[in-house]
């Protein structure tokens, strides 16, 4: 399904709006400027560049769109609106147009900026409102478009069958436009369960089954209505095993005291929760790592084109079966998806890998054979060279994968993962390359790939990205580690 529908993509969009928001400020600005010139004291725009376009004006017009820019976060303009309506957040950006107004009106008296008078600062604020609240109706169109056709959904696990749980599965059922999915519930029995069944709400498991269903269902977030009081014990739990997923945490107040999630407000329909992300990489550098990714995979995928049919004609020529190898990996929060690679084996070698199980060199359910008899002898030359993985870059481009994030995981491996914790690596998109590549890729342990990736995801920057790649050459062209 890709990051299109999941988390990452929506923080993605979101940053996307703060850069579009800047643009959008400064449109309204510049139109502002030249629609008041005729009501105030210069009379053409010639005027103006020649008499007040200096450093100092600069500054004081950067000043000006970064103080607007600030109002917008603070009155929370970045937050999901998934569940608030189109009015409710036309009031928020009214507000917040009002008050940058406000602050552009201080700006103007304490360095006597003759330009803001009270004639621009109602065309700077009529223009910013409406052409930020036409922005956010389109893209409420888009999303919503999307959403029918089965893209960007949010699938939800609520945890509790009490009336306050009961209430926020009415909240997401009564707007499927907005692109939640219910799972179901999660409890036992109690006597209060027959108000819930009559609801015709599904019971999704037990506090037993809680564990299993996280590890085998896609499940972006958990909302605890427990009653935390009697239940603080168990919901901690459940938090920390949701943490340990990855999976993002909707509740009432911050009582768990999280080590990695990192708890924020958001509204659903006028009521305030709380989500905990445990994934660890969130804010404006989240923009700039997709583009990285759409940019850099582009760019080799055009460079590496002359490689790819040499590769291709050699693979066809030497060996039979195709060109490329697909298999089913583990991406973000567990979805599964169709990861390529140049083929390095014989044909059917998938089948035959049970009957190899005792040669196995790695530890954990990573299965690694140094000299593994399926793979051919042009398939030693690619792995050695990482040429192999090459064909990945597509699933990066396509979204997918990300240039850089712990290993994409086979289906048959994940289902041997025996800690809950190392699940967490599969709270953001698998990549081509991490930490593991560059310090020893199959001679690294598995408990230790582990901790690395647990590193990657804790400590991610988009710099820390950049280092991994320039460090990935040098890994992949020593060649130390590679089967």
């Amino acid at each position: 399904m890709g990051l299109k529908i999941n988390e990452i993509m929506r923080r993605i969009v979101f940053n996307a709006l703060r850069v579009a928001d800047i643009g959008l400020i400064m449109l309204s600005f510049g139109l502002a400027a030249v629609l008041s010139i005729n009501a105030g004291e210069w009379t053409t725009i010639a005027t103006i560049l020649a008499s007040k376009v200096s450093l100092s004006s600069c500054a004081l017009f950067a000043i000006a769109i970064l103080l607007s820019h600030g109002v917008f976060s603070l009155c929370g303009l970045y937050q999901s609106k998934r569940m608030s309506t189109n009015g409710a957040e036309a009031a928020e950006i009214l507000r917040a147009m009002t008050l940058a107004a406000a602050c552009l009106w201080c700006e103007g008296k304490l360095f006597s900026i003759l330009i803001i008078t009270p004639y621009f600062l109602v065309a700077f604020w009529a223009i910013g409102s409406a052409v930020v609240i036409a922005t956010r109706i389109l893209l409420r169109c888009v999303l919503r478009s999307l959403r029918k056709r089965g893209r960007n959904l949010h699938h939800v696990l609520v945890l509790g069958t009490n009336a306050r749980a009961i209430d926020f599965g009415r909240r997401v059922d009564a707007m499927p436009e907005r692109g939640y999915r219910l799972l179901g519930f999660v409890d036992d029995d109690w006597p209060g369960m027959e108000v819930f069944k009559a609801t015709g709400f599904r019971l999704a498991c037990s506090y037993e089954g809680l564990p299993e269903f996280l590890r085998h269902r896609v499940v972006d977030e958990v909302a605890i209505f427990l009653p935390l009081r009697s239940f603080y014990e168990r919901a901690a739990q459940i938090a920390k095993l949701a943490e340990h997923h990855g999976v993002l945490l909707r509740f009432d107040t911050d009582l768990f005291d999280l080590k990695i999630a990192r708890p924020r407000s958001e509204a659903l329909d006028g009521a305030s929760q709380i989500i905990a992300n445990g994934s660890g990489i969130d804010g404006w550098q989240l923009l700039l790592k997709r583009l990285l990714d759409v940019v850099g995979s582009l760019i080799l995928l055009i460079l590496l084109v002359p490689l790819f049919l040499v590769v291709a004609a050699v693979i066809k020529l030497t060996s039979l079966g195709p060109v490329l190898f697909a298999q089913q990996r583990v991406g973000l929060n567990k979805r599964h998806f169709t990861m390529f690679k140049f083929r390095t084996m014989v044909p059917r070698a998938e089948a035959v890998q049970e009957n190899l199980l005792h040669l196995n060199e790695m530890t954990g359910p990573v299965f690694k054979i140094k000299n593994d008899p399926r793979i051919t002898p042009l398939g030693r030359i690619l792995r050695k060279t990482s040429i192999d993985e090459l064909p990945q870059l597509f699933n990066v481009l396509k979204g997918d994968m990300s240039l850089v994030g712990p290993r994409a995981m086979s289906v048959r491996d994940y289902q041997f993962f025996s800690e809950d914790w190392q699940r967490r690596r599969f709270s953001v998109p698998p990549g081509i390359t991490c930490l593991w590549q560059i310090r020893g890729r199959n001679t690294v342990p598995f408990e230790q790939w582990m901790v690395l990736d647990m590193q990657y995801i804790d400590g991610w920057s988009f710099w820390l990205d950049l280092k991994i790649l320039a460090l990935t050459i040098p890994a992949v062209l020593k060649g130390s580690g590679a089967v």
